[in-house]
C-alpha cells in the first residue's frame, strides 16, 4: 500500500513538472540557457582550478571566452550569413528558371515522364511577386516586435539575464551538486549518483562531443567549398555541420545541396563537382578518423533518432523551452530504459518465458 501510495507521489510530481514548465516557458528560457552554458563551462573552469585559478577568476575567463566567441559570431559570421541568405533569396528565381529549363527536362527525358509533369510556373510567379517586399521583411518584423512595448522589454530582458544567470551558475556549479547531494536520501544515494553520472556521460557525450564536432565540420565544410568557389559555399558549409547534429544527416544535407548550387553556378563543369567531392570525403574522414575519437571518444552518446524525436516532440510540446529541455530529458529517460532491460533480463518473467520456449521446443 505505502509502494502504490509512493508511485502515485512520483506521477504527481511528474505532472506538476509538466504543468510549471507549460506555464513559466515565458520565463524559463534565460534560466534553462544559463544551465546550459555553465554546463558546458564547467570542465574548462575546473581545469583552470586544478592549475592554481581560484573559481572566480576561472569563471571570469571561461566567461570572457564565451563572450569573445559570441562577439566575433556577431560581427563576422552572422553578417556574412544575411548577404548570402538575401542572395540566395535573389537567386531563387534563376534557380526554378534553370531547373525548369535545364535540369527537369533532362531528368524527364531520362525517366520518360509526360511534358506537363513538372509545374514550376505557379510557384515561381508566387515567388517572384513577393520577391520585391523583401526590403520590408526587416521593418515588418521590427513593427510586430515593438507593437508592444512591454513584450519588447521582455524580450529584451531574457537576452540580458542569459550572462547573469550564466555567471552565477557557473561560479557555484559545484557547490549546487554538493548541496543537491548532501539532500538525497541516504539509503538511495548510491542509487542516484549512479544514475546521474550515466546521464551525465550519455549528455556529456553529446553537448561536449557532438556538438564540437558540428562546429568543426561546419567550418571544414564551409571553407572547404568556398576555397572551391561556391557562391554560397559559406551558408551551405554552415548548415552541413549544423545538421551533423544528428550523425551523417549534414554530409547528406551539404553534398546534395552543394551539388545542386555546383550545377547551377557552373554547369557540367568537372572540377567544381570533384571539388565538392574531396571537400566532404575529407570532412568525413577527419570525422571518422580524428574528431570523433577525440571529442567524443567510446561514450555511448543519443542515438539519431533519439535525438530528433526528442527535439521535435520538446519543440510540440513546450516551445523553445521544450526544445532546450528535450536533450537532457531524452538522456534521463534512454538511461533508465537501459536499467528497465537489465531488470528486465534478471527477472524471472523473463527467465519463465525462456524455459517455456525451450520446454515446448523440446517436447514431441
Amino acid at each position: 500500500m505505502l509502494s502504490n501510495s509512493r508511485s502515485w507521489l512520483w506521477l504527481a510530481a511528474v505532472v506538476l513538472f509538466g504543468w510549471l514548465v507549460h506555464q513559466l516557458q515565458p520565463v524559463l528560457m534565460p534560466f534553462l540557457v544559463g544551465v546550459l552554458l555553465a554546463y558546458l563551462g564547467d570542465p574548462l573552469v575546473d581545469r583552470l582550478e586544478a592549475r592554481g585559478l581560484t573559481r572566480t577568476w576561472g569563471v571570469v575567463a571561461v566567461f570572457s571566452l564565451f563572450s569573445l566567441i559570441l562577439l566575433i559570431l556577431l560581427l563576422v559570421l552572422v553578417p556574412l550569413l544575411g548577404r548570402q541568405l538575401l542572395r540566395l533569396y535573389e537567386l531563387v528565381p534563376q534557380m526554378l528558371d534553370w531547373l525548369q529549363v535545364a535540369a527537369l527536362p533532362w531528368i524527364q527525358q531520362q525517366l520518360g515522364l509526360r511534358a506537363d509533369f513538372w509545374q514550376l510556373d505557379r510557384f515561381k510567379a508566387l515567388f517572384t511577386e513577393h520577391l520585391g517586399q523583401a526590403g520590408d521583411i526587416a521593418g515588418m518584423l521590427l513593427a510586430q516586435v515593438t507593437s508592444s512595448g512591454l513584450a519588447l522589454l521582455a524580450w529584451i530582458g531574457n537576452l540580458l539575464l542569459i550572462p547573469v544567470v550564466s555567471f552565477y551558475l557557473l561560479r557555484d556549479w559545484d557547490l549546487m551538486l554538493a548541496r543537491l547531494r548532501s539532500l538525497l536520501p541516504r539509503k538511495r544515494e548510491g542509487l542516484v549518483v549512479a544514475l546521474s553520472s550515466e546521464c551525465h556521460e550519455v549528455l556529456g557525450a553529446f553537448l561536449r562531443g557532438q556538438l564540437l564536432v558540428m562546429l568543426a565540420l561546419a567550418l571544414v565544410y564551409a571553407a572547404g567549398l568556398m576555397l572551391v568557389g561556391l557562391e554560397l559555399g559559406l551558408l551551405i558549409g554552415v548548415l552541413a555541420g549544423l545538421a551533423s547534429i544528428v550523425p551523417y544527416m549534414g554530409f547528406v544535407v551539404g553534398i546534395v545541396a552543394a551539388l545542386v548550387a555546383v550545377l547551377f553556378q557552373f554547369g557540367l563543369d568537372w572540377v567544381p563537382l570533384f571539388g565538392v567531392l574531396v571537400v566532404f570525403t575529407v570532412g568525413q574522414l577527419l570525422e571518422g578518423m580524428w574528431l570523433t575519437p577525440l571529442l567524443v571518444g567510446d561514450r555511448i552518446g543519443l542515438h539519431p533518432v533519439a535525438v530528433i524525436f526528442a527535439i521535435l516532440a520538446g519543440g510540440q510540446l513546450f516551445g523553445f523551452t521544450g526544445v532546450l529541455l528535450a536533450l537532457p530529458v531524452a538522456a534521463v529517460i534512454m538511461v533508465l530504459l537501459r536499467h528497465v532491460h537489465d531488470f528486465y533480463k534478471l527477472s524471472a518473467l523473463y527467465g519463465e518465458s525462456g524455459r517455456d520456449s525451450q520446454e515446448s521446443s523440446e517436447s514431441p
